[in-house]
Parts: structure tokens; C-alpha cells; sequence
């Protein structure tokens, strides 16, 4: 989810020089100096001129196209401007981002128009900031045209992720930070039933198209629409939109934002929009998706869709940056699961009594069980091998996910802060599947430090000082970001080892590592499960073959993972080969600077780059390792 202060100007430089004097009587030899240095001026003048040009230009593109998309989705810009004044977005209407197939080709001419725009600047004319920018614009516009040209293979209603529990939390979240906020809060609640309205014509389009989504999907999306908002919850006043909403206006009031009466008008706002049009608008769709559910669809994987093969090639470079064929993805994954499990092996034959303690239940509990503790250990063993944050440190609080969402949302989540606001961070625990122990303990790394939450606010905080153009915002890379959040989960194995060494706990110092082998074992699995479904086409019953060579024979289980896959394409790969890649990249990283490489350098590199596609990543570690050679 899924977005800190500083506003952004463009810089435009100005030429300036000396006026040239004149004089009476000149030699020969002044004259020719004369026409030479004129000559040489005036090259230098139309080079200057066209750098210049070309960056101007850069420059008008990407601000049009950031404050087109920010003024479009009042959703977007919220999670990714605090201010948005400061970014010269001055006037806009609130608005969620409902389909329409008319937009959606306006959309497409669009982002066109602008490829063909970036295609006529010269490069080599742009900053080296700029240019990578462009390179990585270029290529994200290029795999979006791509993939927009494959019609309802998209699934916004999925049971997993789908925009019926995303809404209600990304307003759940919705920082006031003035009265404004709360307005604009209120207009998009007031259209919900507008979006779901068009989300539910997406899924009837679909339907039409012949590639209506499984019944049994479906009927999932319904029931929890049926169980997110209900009537009871509304009238009693315990729906968590009612509850997080009376909590924002309360820390409005104490900042003199708003006045009592203010906050019982908003109050009462709030009460009849959930009652007359969010809830109306669940049952809508409910009832709308019952209406277009058919046994008869069963699951089945991108594969079995016409073009479902060609889709699934662009969807695995949006979802994971990576560019790499999907035949040498699948050798890659093959070749990490021996790995992992040569490990395995290894670990438990040179210490048998892990799996002694294991089956007796003799394990001593971990040595933190708050929260708190947990990250800030984390900080203190990251601090030699990750770059401190710029300008300091910064504040984090960790919330329990409301009991209406507990049954649809992930164990734990970070809520990404906006680009000119990165000091007020959250993180999420599911308590109805709490990780507790050495669970919490990786989860706490993986979302917070040196997670999610250090790399999003490293970024803001960079990008602000190097005054990055607010257009890299429109870009999102899967990969790097859950690839890195996974690499530091591995290693917070290995910091949760040492910590139970510390205490004496020596044999779960060893499970701890073997755990850490496990998980990279198992999302190994499914990442390579994910390809047969989705690229080779593997049935419900083959893919219950290959779990249950492995031990998973559960029915129950089994078909979990099966459902989840098939509703979630790309999205273990989205972890699991990000993570590859920047093992890759670190190897890379490792010849090309020899006696010089340090985890520490590879992570300034890696973070100092920004969320970025890893062909874009290998090709900027190649360069800037030339250039240092060069200039040796």
C-alpha cells in the first residue's frame, strides 16, 4: 500500500555573460582571435541552449504527468503529498479512481503520447538524476502500454487483496492533518457508491468479454461485503470508519483546526454517508457479483486465458522489476530451492537435537515479547552494515488492525507516508494472526527496520534533499521494494540467532536459522508454483501433486494455496525473485568492486538508487563502476 516536508521547485538556469566590447582598430590576428572566440561562443551558447531545452522539456513532461495522475486520484495524493500546495497542485475535485472504459482509452492515448514525448529528448543532454529517470519512465510507460492492451485480465475485486478491503482501510488511515482533509475525506466517502458502481460494470464487461472471474471467487468478494460494513456495527457506532474517524477529528480539535461545532457537523457527515451510501453501496455489489457468479468457472491460472501467457510475461516484469526470460527465472528458483535445502540438510544432520527439541516442546521463549523492544534491537544490529537515515532519526508506532478487517487482512503491513511527511509511521498487527516470538520479531524487520519502513522513509527523506522530481513517485516497483523487505527478514534471521546466543539459548539460536531456511524454502515452492500455474498451465490436481511431495497433503491447505495463487498472480514471485535479483545484484556488486565491497556500500548503492527496475539497477551499478575505473 501499498506513501514526507519539503516542496519541490524545478530549477532553470540561467545563461550569463560578459558584454563583448568594442574597439576601432583591429589587427589581423585580433580579428581572426575575434571570429574564432564568436565562433566558439556561439557553439557553446546553442549547446548550452539545447541542454537546457532538453531539460525544460523534461522538466514540463513529468509535472504534467504527476500533477495529471495527483489531480485525478485524490487517493494517490493523499498517501503520496501531505501538502500538495507545495507541489503547485492548488485546485482539484476529490475524487476516487472509478472505471470507465472511456478513460481508461484517453488514459492510454495519454501515456502514448507521453512515451513519444520522452523518446525526442536527447539523453545524454539531461542531468544524470534526469536520465535516469527517463530511462526508468521509458520502460515502466512502455510495459503499462503493454499491458493495458489486454482487456478484464486484471482482477480489482480479487478475495485476497481486492479494492473491497483495501478502501475501507486506506480511509481508515486517512491522515487529517487539516480541514481540508476531513472535507475531502467526506467527498470520497460520498462516492462510494460511484466506485464500487464501476468496479461492478468492470466485472459485468468482463463477464461479456468471455473471461468471467470463478464463482467461487466471487462468491468470496460477497460475503465479505456482506461482513466489512453491516447495519449493527453502524447503529451501535463500533464500525472502525466510525471510531478512526471520531479519533481524527479529536487530534484536529486539539490542534485548534476545527471547532466543536465543526466536529459534530463532520460527525454527523460521517454517521449518514457510511449509513446511506457506503453500506447501500457493499450491498450493490453484492448483490451485483451474485448475479454473475457461475460454478461452472472454476480457477484456473493466467495460462488458460487466450493471451493469458503474453499478459503474464508483462505482468511478472510490472510486479517484479525483473526482465529476465521466464525460462531463466524457473532455472534460478530451481537452483535457490536446492540450495535452500542442502542447507536444511546440513543444519539438522550436524544438530539432531533441533528436531528433538522441536517434538518434545522444550524451546525457551524468545527473549523480547514487546513490540518495541524488538525494533529497537533491530536498530541497534542493522547500524553497521545499513546508512543511518538522513537528518535523524524518526518516530514509529505499532497499532492493532481494527476486528472488522482482522479476517482479511495480512498478518502485519506497513501504511506507506507521504513523500513530504515521513515522520509519522505505523505499523500493523493482525492480532487474529499474530506473529509472536522470533514471527514477530522477522515481521517487525521485515516491516519496519530495516524494512519497509526504513527504506520508505531513507527514500523521502534523499529524494528531498537531492531534490528528485516528484514524477518518480508515479512509479512503483514490487520488487525492490518487497524483494528488499525480504532480503533484511533473511537477515533478521541471523540477528535473531546471535540475540538467542546472548541469552544462552543456543539451541533456538540454531532453529532460528533453520527457520530462515525454511520460509526462503517455502516461498521458493510457491514462487515456482506460481509459473506453472500461471505460465505452463498446471491443474488444481498437479499442483496438489507437487505440495504433496513435499509434505502438504492437507485438502484444506492445499486447495488454500491453490485459490490464493490463482487469485494473486506474480505475487510470491513479487517477494521471492526481488529478492533473488538483489542477491544477484550484491554478487555483481561484489566483482565489480573487489577489496572495496562492504554490505554497507551495497546498501547505500541499493538505497541511494530508489525504487527502480533491476535491469535499470544492473546497468547503473555497471556504469558508475566504469566511471570510478576511469577516473582511477
Amino acid at each position: 500500500m501499498a506513501a514526507s516536508d519539503t516542496s519541490y521547485t524545478i530549477a532553470i538556469f540561467h545563461l550569463q555573460g560578459d558584454h563583448l566590447k568594442r574597439h576601432s582598430h583591429l589587427s589581423l590576428k585580433q580579428m581572426l582571435f575575434a571570429i574564432v572566440f564568436l565562433l566558439a561562443f556561439s557553439g557553446m551558447t546553442v549547446f548550452l541552449f539545447s541542454y537546457q531545452h532538453d531539460e525544460k522539456r523534461f522538466a514540463h513532461i513529468t509535472s504534467e504527468l504527476f500533477t495529471e495522475e495527483m489531480e485525478s486520484n485524490t487517493l494517490t495524493m493523499h498517501y503520496t503529498l501531505a501538502v500538495p500546495e507545495n507541489f503547485g497542485i492548488y485546485d482539484y475535485t476529490p475524487s476516487l479512481p472509478c472505471y470507465d472504459p472511456v478513460k481508461s482509452i484517453r488514459s492510454h492515448a495519454g501515456h502514448e503520447n507521453a512515451l513519444v514525448a520522452l523518446n525526442t529528448l536527447h539523453t545524454e543532454k539531461l542531468s544524470d538524476q534526469d536520465a535516469y529517470l527517463w530511462k526508468l519512465m521509458t520502460r515502466s510507460l512502455e510495459n503499462s502500454l503493454a499491458l493495458s492492451s489486454f482487456s478484464y485480465y486484471s482482477e480489482p475485486l480479487s478475495p485476497a487483496s481486492g479494492a473491497q478491503t483495501q478502501l475501507p482501510i486506506l480511509l481508515a488511515e486517512y491522515t487529517f492533518r487539516s480541514q481540508k482533509d476531513v472535507e475531502d475525506y467526506l467527498a470520497l466517502l460520498d462516492q462510494a457508491d460511484e466506485y464500487f458502481a464501476s468496479l461492478l460494470l468492470y466485472e459485468q464487461e468482463k463477464a461479456a468479454a468471455g473471461l468471467s472471474t470463478p464463482g467461487s471467487f466471487l462468491k468470496a468478494v460477497r460475503e465479505q461485503c456482506d461482513t466489512i460494513v453491516t447495519k449493527e456495527s453502524l447503529d451501535a457506532g463500533s464500525h472502525f470508519l466510525q471510531t478512526t474517524f471520531r479519533d481524527r477529528l479529536e487530534n484536529l480539535l486539539k490542534a485548534g483546526e476545527i471547532t466543536d461545532r465543526d466536529a459534530e457537523d463532520y460527525l454527523a457527515q460521517n454517521d449518514r454517508l457510511l449509513k446511506t451510501v457506503l453500506l447501500p453501496a457493499y450491498t450493490a455489489l453484492g448483490d451485483g457479483l451474485l448475479l454473475l457468479e457461475n460454478d461452472d468457472v472454476l480457477p484456473t491460472g493466467l495460462a488458460a486465458l487466450p493471451e493469458g501467457k503474453s499478459y503474464y510475461e508483462h505482468l511478472l516484469i510490472s510486479e517484479t522489476g525483473s526482465y529476465r526470460p521466464i525460462e531463466e527465472i524457473q532455472k534460478l528458483l530451481t537452483a535457490q530451492f536446492s540450495g535452500e535445502y542442502e542447507e536444511i540438510q546440513k543444519l539438522v544432520e550436524a544438530h539432531p537435537e533441533i528436531l528433538q527439541a522441536y517434538g518434545n516442546g522444550t524451546l525457551s521463549a524468545f527473549p523480547y515479547h514487546d513490540a518495541a523492544q524488538m525494533l529497537l534491537d533491530l536498530q541497534t544490529r542493522m547500524r553497521s552494515d545499513f546508512p543511518d537515515l538522513p537528518e535523524g532519526a524518526t518516530q514509529v508506532s505499532v497499532k492493532a488492525v481494527s476486528q472488522n478487517l482482522e479476517e482479511y487482512c495480512a498478518p502485519a503491513f506497513y501504511m506507506t507516508t507521504p513523500l513530504d511527511d515521513p515522520d509519522s509511521n505505523s505499523i500493523y498487527i493482525n492480532r487474529r494472526k499474530t506473529p509472536v516470538g522470533l514471527d514477530l520479531y522477522v515481521t517487525l524487520a521485515h516491516e519496519g527496520y530495516p524494512g519497509h519502513l526504513y527504506q520508505n522513509v531513507y527514500y523521502n527523506r534523499q529524494a528531498c534533499i537531492s531534490k528528485e522530481r516528484p514524477a518518480r513517485e508515479l512509479l512503483w516497483y514490487g520488487g525492490y521494494l518487497e524483494g528488499w523487505a525480504l532480503y533484511v527478514e533473511f537477515r533478521a534471521y541471523n540477528y535473531a540467532s546471535v540475540l538467542l546466543q546472548e541469552h544462552g539459548q543456543d539451541t533456538e539460536a540454531l532453529i532460528a536459522q533453520l527457520e530462515g531456511h525454511n520460509r526462503s524454502l517455502q516461498l521458493c515452492l510457491y514462487s515456482l508454483i506460481d509459473i506453472m500455474i500461471h505460465y505452463q498451465g498446471a491443474t488444481y490436481g498437479q499442483v496438489a501433486k507437487v505440495l504433496e511431495g513435499f509434505g502438504i497433503t492437507d485438502s484444506t491447505s492445499i486447495k488454500s494455496i491453490y485459490n490464493y495463487i490463482v487469485q494473486e498472480p506474480c505475487n510470491y514471485l513479487k517477494y521471492y525473485l526481488g529478492y533473488l535479483e538483489i542477491m544477484d545484484l550484491q554478487e555483481k556488486a561484489k566483482s565489480l568492486w573487489g577489496n572495496d565491497y562492504s554490505d554497507y556500500r551495497f546498501h547505500c548503492f541499493y538505497l541511494d538508487c530508489g525504487p527502480s527496475d533491476f535491469l535499470s539497477l544492473q546497468e547503473r551499478l555497471a556504469a558508475e563502476a566504469k566511471q570510478a575505473s576511469a577516473a582511477a
